[in-house]
């Protein structure tokens, strides 16, 4: 749905308002003259990890229906196909919005089947605004600098100080990007990728997107249905609650994964020294909340920035282990190192996260109305808060800007769509980022999709992360355009089993340093992730087998890495 943290996503409501109506194609009537789209020029920028690896940029109209107007620029990266025929473009991209793309050109196109891979031109690129593309956004730097303000505010005083500073970044985004603010928006995006797929020469495109990307195909199915070839959508947004809702449902969902990681640590109760009842775990952890309040860990972890910390195990349980220590560190030695370290490498913002962070809110504050009156979110976000207090004010002020924001919204456009070719949709049943009445959702509303479920499974991101009965649903489908198919009246067309549990690390003896890790906006030209941190993620060999960030997931960066996960955008 970058982030620091999180992206959202999965209500049922659809937000009132009358049906966008989608712009018409190329190659319809009474649209001004495109210029012609130059021809790409790819350029070697290998990498230890991914040689094969090529760049190039395209300029694309900044307002779509003015296409002799302002141009802008995409950053894009390529593996090329090896195969003596190809398949043509696989457009991949890892969510956000506000997700760097251009990393995943070598992570998707190492991680298919050799044989796969070798018939695709893999694609990554950097959406409008993002890391290499031109303009990028960055509203306010160091907007998330610790400490912030405890996220829940204890008083009309509190509370009027989180929304000066959510009224700050609105303002300073409308001051800074006025010129591009109102075209950052998905519909805009989903015309990009159209135009993409001209630059390369092909027919139709493949697609294959993750969390809030999912959106992003669904809309580019609607504007361009004749044009979508093979298209897989992994932890699907629900389309009925852009944002709004989206976020409110994402605030229970990761309410409930931390109970889920509340429960792992009581189980090890062994290692980590907490307790085997999970309630009692529980309570722990906010009494450190608490007292954190007052005196924030090494000086830089205050209550919102614990929520950072904790919030990326919501996507991903292999970071668990880490977050274990940490936790039993500070509770049973009072050592605040491991937490300070922990928030380092999973929660604390830099550049690319302000990046992803404004184009994250210049999207979703843009493609759809959010409540403009503060006392519907106050209501809203208390009655949320009664029941799942992990994350819902932080989650509330991560998306606070949209009550102010410079821009006037547009409507959603609607995405249901009987006019395409087998699409193939991937979801985890207990998916805390885009829960999986989205999945379920989606595949209502496009006839003829294939979904295919993930039992038992609470991780963003399934695909390419570990679990081979996914991966070959997945691989069969991008060789041959094969999706399952139920028996009888089942909505799941196949199931698999999630992967196990994360195993504990044992609590070190003394602290262990940790340095940051890369951060989520790869350099391709220079290093990739997987080189960036291949000498300070001990952990990383472990997290391939396990997401950047729609809504709630849409707006925080997770680390970068040689895994799934730290390549993912996340709806916040």
């Amino acid at each position: 749905m970058t982030t620091r943290a999180g992206m959202l996503i999965a209500a049922g409501a659809l937000v009132a308002g009358t049906v966008t109506v989608l712009p018409a194609s190329a190659a319809g009537t009474g649209e001004p003259t495109p210029r012609p789209l130059p021809s790409l020029s790819w350029t070697a920028c290998g990498t230890q990890a991914y040689p094969r690896l090529q760049c190039a940029t395209l300029k694309v109209p900044l307002v779509h229906d003015d296409p002799a107007g302002r141009s802008i620029t995409l950053a894009l990266t390529r593996i090329p196909h090896t195969a003596k025929t190809s398949l043509g473009p696989l457009v991949v991209n890892p969510g956000g919005p506000g997700g760097s793309g251009r990393g995943m050109a070598g992570y998707v196109a190492s991680s298919l089947p050799a044989e796969v891979a070798a018939q695709y031109d893999v694609i990554g690129f950097d959406p409008r605004g993002v890391g290499r593309s031109e303009p990028a956004l960055d509203c306010r730097p160091g907007h998330f600098d610790p400490v912030r303000p405890d996220s829940v505010p204890r008083g009309t005083r509190a509370e009027r100080t989180a929304l000066e500073r959510a009224q700050a970044f609105a303002a300073a985004c409308g001051k800074k990007h006025a010129d591009v603010l109102p075209y950052i928006d998905t519909v805009s995006t989903a015309r990009d990728l159209d135009l993409i797929r001209k630059a390369v020469g092909a027919e139709r495109l493949n697609y294959l997107g993750y969390s809030y990307g999912t959106y992003l195909g669904a809309v580019y199915a609607r504007l361009h249905p004749e044009r979508v070839g093979r298209m897989a959508l992994d932890s699907v947004v629900n389309p009925h609650g852009v944002w709004y809702e989206d976020n409110i449902a994402q605030d229970y969902a990761f309410d409930t994964r931390h109970k889920d990681f509340m429960a792992w640590v009581a189980k090890h109760s062994a290692v980590y020294g907490l307790g085997d009842d999970p309630a009692a775990v529980e309570a722990a952890w906010y009494r450190m909340r608490e007292e954190l309040r007052d005196s924030p860990a090494g000086g830089k972890v205050g209550p919102g920035e614990l929520e950072d910390t904790f919030l990326p195990g919501g996507y991903y349980d292999g970071y668990w282990p880490k977050l274990a220590t940490a936790f039993s560190a500070y509770v049973n030695k009072q050592d605040p190192a491991p937490l300070k370290a922990a928030y380092e490498r999973y929660g604390e913002a830099d550049a690319a996260a302000d990046n992803g962070y404004s184009v994250y809110t210049a999207v979703q504050c843009r493609d759809a109305a959010w409540p403009k009156d503060w006392n519907v979110w106050r209501k809203d976000n208390w009655e949320v808060h009664a029941k799942a207090p992990f994350s819902t004010w932080n989650n509330a002020w991560y998306n606070a800007p949209c009550a102010f924001w410079p821009v006037a919204p547009l409507t959603p456009p609607e995405v249901s769509n009987d006019q395409l070719p087998p699409v193939l949709i991937l979801q985890a049943t207990d998916d805390a980022a885009t829960p999986y009445e989205g999945g379920l959702a989606l595949h209502r509303m496009i006839r003829g999709s294939s979904l295919v479920v993930e039992q038992g499974g609470g991780n963003h991101g399934v695909t390419l992360a570990g679990n081979d009965c996914l991966d070959k649903h997945l691989s069969t489908y991008l060789a041959t355009g094969t999706v399952p198919r139920a028996e009888g009246t089942s909505e799941v067309d196949a199931v698999c089993a999630a992967l196990p549990a994360p195993e504990p690390d044992p609590v070190p003896t003394t602290p262990r340093t940790t340095t940051r890790e890369a951060t989520t906006e790869t350099t391709a030209e220079t290093e990739t992730a997987a080189e960036a941190t291949a000498g300070t993620t001990a952990e990383a060999t472990a997290e391939t087998a396990a997401a950047t960030g729609a809504p709630k997931a849409a707006a925080r960066v997770q680390p970068a890495g040689t895994t799934l996960h730290g390549l993912l955008g996340h709806v916040r």
